[in-house]
């Protein structure tokens, strides 16, 4: 679902309930299983999540990654472009699909700055059942689908692993040794450890 509330009258009750609606319509008209893809804009996120599980959706992509407009100085006009993703992305959807794992009935794929066989190891540790690219392909070609599942298998074999479903999971928010780190509370602590040329 690509949709950008700008009317500052609409609720976030009544935005949610859009995308309810939309779900429960399009289930009540197939008979295969139903993804959603949404964006991270949402108030109380696991409990939408939450909501669109128990409104049909059999899994849930995250995120919809939506496109931000720049301004060209030169023609003064919007600037309409799309720039591929980078890895760092990849922590957005890592996070959540970490906090939503065990909470929600519906598979959680992740998709956004994947662009290496340890993206998608990171996040199968998170629980994410399936990892999407798209800009990795653009950027390398299609080519890079069997290049990073050889390297996915040579990771699993090098750690001992017999299969994802042995550390799928693992490093879920229920599982993680450390689930405050999910959070915000090391924030401080990831500010005050940063080291650079002028700190």
């Amino acid at each position: 679902m690509y949709y950008l509330p700008t009317d500052a009258s609409v609720t976030a009750e009544q935005v949610e309930n859009n995308y309810l609606e939309l779900v429960a319509e399009v289930k009540s008209q197939i008979k295969i299983p139903l993804a959603v893809k949404i964006g991270p804009y949402f108030s109380s996120l696991a409990n939408f999540a939450k909501k669109l599980s128990e409104g049909g959706a059999d899994g849930l992509v995250l995120f919809n990654r939506f496109m931000q407009p720049d301004i060209n100085l030169d023609t003064m006009e919007i600037d309409a472009r799309i720039d591929l993703s980078h890895s760092s992305e990849m922590r957005l959807p890592l996070r959540w699909v970490a906090i939503l794992r065990g909470q929600v009935d519906a598979s959680l794929a992740a998709t956004s700055g994947i662009h290496s066989h340890t993206d998608v190891v990171k996040l199968l540790m998170a629980g994410a059942d399936v990892t999407m690219i798209a800009s990795a392909i653009l950027r390398r070609g299609p080519e890079v689908v069997s290049s990073m599942l050889d390297e996915l298998e040579g990771w699993l074999r090098e750690h001992g692993y017999a299969s994802v479903s042995q550390f799928k999971g693992g490093m879920s928010y229920q599982n993680c040794p450390n689930a405050a780190a999910l959070e915000r509370a090391n924030y401080m602590k990831v500010l005050t450890s940063y080291t650079g040329p002028h700190v």
